[in-house]
């Protein structure tokens, strides 16, 4: 009885004292789960009489509306106490376990950090309540739903290509999945897909997360592809094009896309941005490095072209802003809303993007930022392996962070990559647009001057921003023979992988490949069958139809697992159900934009 007492004073201390320490509170309650009812009760109590502290709150401002997990309050202290007591006996710290009863959980991973940069989310990044041995961090109260609900959402946007089979056409990618769930309003996030038509052009898919508003990311997910052809075409079909356009002739068209209905379809730069792309191919047919197709001498230059393809859109971005700033047809962010955004709002927003380029057998991957790319091995005796094809971008990569430092002078060691960010603000070390981190102080002064209304607060330039650029549009280029072996790639955006580790997401897609091979009905001989046979037949068929996947979209079976994981490998209803009804003003605390593309290599039943 006691100890009884002890508990229940600790708890209330816990979480109305925020100086209190709770890593006794939690090894005691780990002992006696059934008295933390009775400590819920008087909380909920409590906590209608005087509201709580930490992160259930209620504002004058929207007395209605609490923050997520305000009316279930007392269970994220019993959701608290029983998912942390494993982090105690691993020796976490009772500091940081405080600050996460008081409801602030590890930061999310915001892009910016300027003191009033575009809409980030006001809280951090949750966990949410139900399904799973992890319990949560938070409860979120949202509408409950059926399934015919959840699945409207989830396939809402889901788009499949089965592409034409032959050397020529597919080029060993088969067929796609693509599916795109947004978190912010508007999403940030992009995907583009889309085959070239000249001969041996391969075939192109990438994703694109964008951050400081989705102008960046819409920009270069229409544009980039344009660049890529022009970067790998032969030059004897750049001089076809050049002809064309001089002789004010039909051009051949460059690429077929792939697009979903919903997918974002506004102008793709208008004439700036073709002048732009022209004058890129008349350089290249004024260079004539004479184009050979052989060997690895081939592999090398297509890598090479993925490479400048990057860097020339990123420079005709920033040359487009720079002459729209100077420009005196300067539109104001009030017009900018009702049409397309100036170059200058798509340079200063910014996208990593992370792209495949599969031709004659070929895998390559060209990635820039935090987003990955990830590929589906099934080894020899049917298990399957997860191999990385990318490296982020970001401060987590030690070599990466080696290349930040190493690119300016000793004195900026502390300053050019501060709390695991670069200058502080911006989390990818690589990204397109962002030109407040790669113009010289003088052209970002005088673009501040004529256009005051883009200032970030007070402060016009970064702190300690003394040799740009500090941010790189290079992308570090992979490339790997497609093996028998090699049975899907996975291009994701970092939302996706923030909530699912990749060897959990080939794990999942390996199930789902068995599930349709399953699905398929298996012929029966007309001659020989007997009773007994067509019953186990039956008994089989039966069995495969408790295992169907509910996806046919492997982009949304992902989906559908990374947003509803019950910890056993499994869906959790209720959980599913929380994260999908979650308000736009709240969704982005618990997950970021996710965008998913699923490259099938070798699964001709698809």
């Amino acid at each position: 009885m006691l100890l009884h007492i002890i508990f229940f004073m600790a708890c209330c201390l816990a979480r109305l004292g925020p100086k209190v320490s709770v890593s006794g509170v939690v090894s005691v309650g780990c002992f006696f789960p059934p008295f933390l009812e009775q400590v819920d009760g008087w909380l909920l109590r409590h906590s209608a009489a005087k509201g709580l502290e930490g992160s259930v709150k209620t504002t004058s401002a929207d007395s209605q509306k609490q923050e997520v997990g305000a009316s279930t309050a007392p269970s994220i202290l019993c959701n608290f106490i029983f998912f942390n007591s494993a982090q105690l006996r691993r020796g976490a710290s009772s500091r940081k376990t405080a600050a996460m009863l008081r409801g602030g959980v590890d930061a999310g991973r915001r892009r910016f950090l300027w003191p009033t940069s575009p809409p980030a989310p006001a809280g951090r990044r949750h966990r949410l309540a139900g399904g799973g041995r992890s319990g949560g961090y938070a409860t979120a109260q949202g509408v409950h739903m059926n399934a015919t609900d959840i699945n409207n959402i989830l396939k809402a946007n889901e788009y499949g290509q089965v592409l034409e089979r032959g050397p020529a056409s597919s080029h060993g990618a088969l067929a796609f999945h693509s599916n795109t769930l947004a978190s912010n309003h508007p999403g940030e996030d992009c995907r583009s897909s889309a085959t070239c038509l000249w001969e041996r052009g391969g075939v192109l898919f990438g994703v694109f997360d964008g951050h400081g508003g989705p102008a960046c990311a819409r920009a270069v997910s229409r544009r980039l592809f344009y660049y890529i052809a022009v970067a790998t075409l032969p030059t004897p079909a750049l001089a076809e094009l050049e002809w064309a356009v001089g002789e004010g002739r039909a051009a051949p068209p460059l690429l077929e896309w792939f697009k979903h209905p919903r997918d974002h379809r506004g102008p793709d730069g208008g004439r700036a941005a073709f002048q732009s792309l022209r004058k890129y191919w008349r350089e290249r047919l004024e260079a004539d490095d004479g184009d050979h197709d052989d060997g690895e001498q081939d592999d090398t230059r297509l890598s090479c072209a993925l490479g400048k393809a990057f860097r020339r859109l990123d420079d005709d971005l920033s040359a487009e802003a720079q002459a729209s700033a100077r420009s005196h047809r300067v539109r104001s962010p009030s017009g900018e809303s009702h049409g397309s955004p100036s170059p200058l709002r798509v340079a200063l927003s910014g996208c990593t993007a992370c792209v495949a380029h599969v031709r004659d057998g070929v895998l390559r991957v060209a990635n820039l930022g935090d987003s990955r790319a990830v590929l589906g091995v099934q080894e020899a005796d049917g298990g399957w392996t997860a191999v990385g094809l990318t490296n982020d971008h970001t401060a987590d990569n030690p070599d990466e962070l080696r290349r930040v430092l190493g690119a300016h002078p000793p004195s900026e060691r502390r300053t050019a990559v501060r709390h695991r960010r670069l200058l502080g603000l911006l989390l990818p070390f690589r990204a397109f647009g962002d030109v407040r981190f790669k113009w010289s102080r003088q052209t970002l002064a005088r673009l501040y001057e004529r256009r005051p209304d883009l200032r970030e607060g007070t402060r016009a330039l970064p702190p300690h921003y003394l040799t740009p650029p500090y941010l790189s549009a290079e992308p570090e280029v992979t490339h790997r023979r497609i093996l028998p072996c090699d049975k899907f790639v996975v291009l994701a955006s970092d939302g996706l992988w923030e909530l699912m580790h990749r060897h959990t997401a080939v794990q999942r897609l390996a199930e789902h490949l068995k599930g349709l091979r399953e699905q398929k009905c298996r012929h029966i001989p007309s001659t020989g069958t007997t009773l007994a046979d067509l019953r186990r037949l039956l008994k089989e068929r039966k069995g495969r139809a408790r295992s169907v996947p509910e996806d046919d979209n492997a982009a949304t079976h992902l989906l559908r697992h990374a947003l509803g994981d019950d910890g056993y490998g499994g869906v959790a209803t209720s959980r599913l159900s929380k994260m999908l009804s979650l308000p736009p003003e709240v969704a982005r605390r618990y997950r970021d934009d996710i965008t998913v593309t699923v490259i099938h290599l070798n699964e001709p039943h698809l």
